[in-house]
């Protein structure tokens, strides 16, 4: 799924103009990018949660080659999926909350 279809669905999901759908995507990817960016971890409660991790320089080998090479430091994203919207991917989960497991 690419970005125009969520943008697609939230509009006839909600009723927004397709423009006003594209901010509203535009404007969430904007404050995780930010958050990220400022070594914030960014929790989104029953989605998951995206967190900046520092990889250190180490070094590498070309496959192809065998010869070494650098890998400079840098930062990762990494986003860890919340037990709910597993469950919920899995089907075993309504979204909405509407699930059977009253241990939630």
């Amino acid at each position: 799924m690419r970005k125009a279809e969520i943008v697609n669905r939230i509009a006839e999901e909600t009723g927004l103009t397709k423009v006003k759908a594209e901010e509203a995507v535009d404007a969430i990817l904007e404050e995780v990018k930010d958050g990220l960016q400022r070594g914030e971890s960014v929790i989104l409660r029953r989605f998951g949660s995206f967190q900046v991790r520092e990889k250190r320089a180490r070094v590498g080998r070309n496959p192809k080659t065998g010869e070494e090479a650098g890998i400079p430091a840098r930062r990762v994203v990494r986003f860890k999926s919340g037990k709910y919207f597993k469950e919920a991917v899995n089907g075993n989960v309504d979204w909405d909350g509407d699930d059977d497991d009253d241990d939630e």
